[in-house]
């Protein structure tokens, strides 16, 4: 039975049993084979006392017994009482183990900008928001028995997934994720607030917030350093990410008369605040300038805020050596009486 919170010590038992070892049974069947073999060659090369007839035609002509046809028996019985002894020594036992797993899981927001210069396409061949989805869908698969939930911003923040551990449900919402469905603009103190609002209750003694943006604040009723101050009074550590290349950037245009359009607009990120609101709350700011960049971020923290994990191990064996002779016996006894009444044989 597994149970898993984030933020508490689980216990996970897992059961395992354990079989006759390999070399054990291939040994007793080899053995068996080659008991086989020398039977076969000892029935052959001393074969039992004749008596010289004139004719023997009648004799042949006489059907075999019941006793003659199965008189086979006899060695197979031998050969598995054999195969059981061997297979006894090899002393087989059936182990139960017991692991008891604890975990400490962290809960994290990731807080992704929806705005409109997210469209921009220098991180070719896709635009900045695909690409931050695909690299948030690889950190989310790489994390174990944490609780992760998204929040997305534009001119206003919203939260697209609470915090949870069904990460399939959490990457359906990523693809959700698109332009469009807030006004555009770029609230990343709402952002931050809405995060830590989300993560105030949490009893998890590591909780964090990973925010990617290309833009500067300019919209929202609260500035981010007022809200990174928040998170710092409650040790949540913030991760700030820039993403854009310097300088020009190429933004796609619906023309209404000439269709689809790229023009030249210049990326505008304000690296100063993203610092600080790193720097208030022991966190990290990265510049991601290709999706190569950004994915080796997504790794960097990743490896950063690792989940701990113990494990102890408990087994308990049980012997089976005791069943594989009693049985060989019973067979062995059954050979010696079968070979001494029913198919004795006179010399």
């Amino acid at each position: 039975m597994s149970m898993e919170f984030a933020g508490l010590s689980l216990n996970i038992f897992d059961v395992i049993d354990t079989t006759v070892p390999a070399i054990a049974i291939f040994a007793a069947g080899a053995l068996a084979i080659l008991l086989m073999m020398v039977y076969h060659v000892r029935r052959r090369r001393f074969k039992s006392a004749t008596i010289k007839y004139s004719d023997i035609r009648i004799v042949k002509r006489a059907a075999r017994s019941s006793r003659q046809r199965y008189r086979f028996v006899l060695i197979f019985l031998r050969v598995t009482a054999i195969a059981l002894f061997v297979v006894a020594f090899a002393r087989p036992r059936s182990g139960t183990e017991y692991r008891e797993i604890t975990s400490e899981g962290v809960d994290i927001m990731l807080a992704l900008d929806v705005s409109s210069s997210m469209q921009a396409e220098d991180f070719k061949p896709n635009n900045r928001l695909f690409v931050a989805k695909e690299e948030i869908k690889k950190f989310i698969n790489r994390r174990v028995n944490d609780r992760i939930g998204l929040v997305v911003f534009a001119r206003y923040s919203y939260t697209q997934c609470p915090l949870t551990t069904d990460y399939g449900v959490l990457l359906n919402f990523v693809d959700q994720v698109d332009f469009g469905l807030v006004e555009d603009g770029t609230a990343i103190g709402m952002a931050i607030a809405n995060a830590v609002n989300r993560l105030r209750e949490s009893v998890s003694e590591s909780k964090i917030i990973v925010l990617l943006t290309d833009g500067d604040n300019n919209a929202g009723e609260i500035d981010p350093l007022t809200a990174a101050n928040l998170a710092a009074a409650m040790d949540i550590k913030i991760y700030t990410i820039g993403a854009g290349k310097p300088g020009n950037a190429m933004y796609p245009y619906q023309d209404p008369i000439f269709g689809k359009r790229y023009v030249y607009q210049p990326t505008r990120i304000d690296e100063k605040s993203l610092k600080e609101i790193a720097t208030k709350t022991n966190g990290k700011y990265y510049r991601a300038r290709s999706g190569e960049e950004l994915e080796e971020i997504y790794g960097i923290i990743d490896e950063l805020e690792k989940t701990e994990v113990k494990v102890a191990a408990h087994i308990q064996y049980t012997e089976l050596f005791h069943y594989f002779a009693y049985l060989g016996l019973i067979l062995l006894m059954l050979e010696i009486i079968l070979a001494n009444t029913y198919f004795k044989k006179l010399p």
